[in-house]
Parts: C-alpha cells; sequence; structure tokens
C-alpha cells in the first residue's frame, strides 16, 4: 500500500508545506497536502504519543523545531488545541521567527484570522481553515476528508488560496465571518456533545432494559433520525420523548409518562434536552 504521504503523480509539489503540531488533525492534513502534490518540509511533534504519529502518518518527514519548519516552508498549518493556539502565534512573532510571505493557516474551529494578527503585523498571510470532522490520527481518517465542510475565515485576497487549499484536500469550502466565528464554534460544539451525551444515555437505558447490543440497536434508528432531523427538522420528530412528557427529569414525572423506565434510571438533564433542565 503506498505511503499516505506520496505525492499524486499528476501534480508536481508547488509549495512547501510545515506542519507545525503533529496532532491528529495536523498529520492528516500534512498527509492530504501532500497526497495533492505539496512537499512536506517538516513536523513539530514533543510527545513521544505525537512522534510516533508522525513516523506513521507522515514518514520520512523530519521533526524539527517551529523556526527551522518555517525557515523552510511557504504554508504552515497550526494544528495546535485550540487553548494554545494564541500562545503559539504570538511566540513565533516574540521569537522573531521567520514569518513573512509565509501563509499560517489554523485549523481552530473557534478562532477565525484574528489570533493570527501578531504574525500578520510582521508580514504573514493568515487563514483559518477548520475542517468539520473527527478524526482519530490514523491513514484512513484521510478518506474522512471526502466531501465534508471547512469552515473557512480568510482576507478577501487570500480567499482564492483558501479555497484551492481545501479543494485540494478533498473538502468543501464554507466561508465564515470573523464576527460569526464563535457562533458558528458553538454550533457545531453543541451539536456533536449533545449527540453523543443522547447516544450513552439511549445505550445505556437499552442496556438496563435487557438489549444485548444497544449499539446494534440504535444505529440504524439513530442515522435515520439524524437524516429525518436535517432535512425535516421538528417535523422529524415521532413518537413521544421525555422531553415533551416532562419538563424537569425527576424519576416519578418521567416514570408516570414512561411506565417502562426503572425508578433508579439516571435521566440528565444533558440528555433529555434543554426544556429539561
Amino acid at each position: 500500500m503506498p505511503s499516505p504521504v506520496d505525492p499524486s503523480p499528476s501534480h508536481p509539489a508547488r509549495l512547501r508545506v510545515g506542519v507545525i503540531g503533529a496532532g491528529k488533525v495536523g498529520v492528516v492534513l500534512g498527509a492530504a497536502l501532500a497526497r495533492a502534490g505539496h512537499q512536506l518540509v517538516g513536523v513539530t511533534a514533543v510527545s513521544d504519543a505525537s512522534v510516533r504519529r508522525a513516523a506513521a502518518m507522515l514518514p520520512g518527514v523530519p521533526v524539527r523545531r517551529p523556526a527551522a519548519v518555517l525557515a523552510d516552508a511557504d504554508l504552515a498549518l497550526l494544528t495546535v488545541p485550540d487553548d494554545a493556539l494564541p500562545g503559539l502565534v504570538n511566540g513565533l512573532a516574540a521569537t522573531g521567527a521567520p514569518l513573512e510571505g509565509r501563509i499560517l493557516a489554523h485549523t481552530s474551529g473557534r478562532y477565525g484570522v484574528g489570533v493570527l494578527d501578531s504574525t500578520t503585523q510582521r508580514g504573514a498571510l493568515p487563514l483559518a481553515l477548520h475542517p468539520v470532522m473527527t478524526f482519530a490520527g490514523r491513514p484512513d481518517d484521510i478518506n474522512r476528508l471526502s466531501g465534508i465542510s471547512f469552515g473557512v475565515t480568510a482576507p478577501a485576497a487570500l480567499r482564492p488560496v483558501a479555497e484551492v487549499l481545501v479543494i485540494e484536500m478533498g473538502g468543501e469550502p464554507v466561508f465564515i465571518d470573523e464576527d460569526r466565528r464563535g457562533l458558528y464554534h458553538a454550533a457545531l460544539a453543541s451539536g456533536a456533545n449533545h449527540m453523543v451525551t443522547l447516544v450513552v444515555q439511549a445505550a445505556e437505558l437499552l442496556g438496563m432494559a435487557g438489549v444485548p447490543d444497544p449499539a446494534r440497536m440504535l444505529r440504524p434508528l439513530l442515522t435515520a433520525a439524524l437524516d429525518n432531523a436535517l432535512v425535516l427538522g421538528d417535523a422529524g420528530l415521532t413518537g413521544r420523548s421525555p422531553r415533551a412528557c416532562c419538563h424537569r427529569p425527576t424519576r416519578s414525572a418521567c416514570s408516570k409518562s414512561w411506565p417502562g423506565l426503572r425508578d433508579d434510571a439516571h435521566l440528565s438533564p444533558q440528555a433529555l434536552g434543554p426544556n429539561a433542565a
């Protein structure tokens, strides 16, 4: 099987790309850009886990310090956790790292390009490219990029660059205004986290009901329910739900509407929705 960073034979290397942060997102996007024909010149990795991840996903790409990666890169992916991004950006600007004329693209959903201001003032070209997907840091993650949305924020002059990069990675660019970035991130985090809570709650209740494989039972139902919700909105609701029957998730109140629910069942407000709080 070819390496995930083998370049496409139909695309000669165009940009020299560095990856600052060998997390699960960074190695996948780096591999995707290499597959599109760009040249990976270096990756930063600090922990043992990130070093192993870089070796597995970006074989042959040297592990280097951030300044050295930037020195040889036309495009640097800043793929660190949200909380670490402002410190990394300000540190690069304060230490005199080579920034002039280089594209700096972070992958945080939370921030737009404003977080890159200190580097932009030193000549960097800022992009925010957030892949709307969860990754495990494995080679098959590259295939998850196909057709997903990227939340993109960029100065007007750089929008074509952002669009091309996202398309080359297999995604679809969706432009988000800088002042709407927080709302965008809140919507994604709320949807994904509430869904996880609901699924775990349902699986626990099915297990208590004696179902041997709750996941097998839930998967087709919840897949259809998600599709209905996305297409039909509230009209996709079917049957009764605890949220419609009880405004607060007390065992006594919900057991009246759901007689099969044991009194010792735990119903969290997060699982029952906003009207349960």
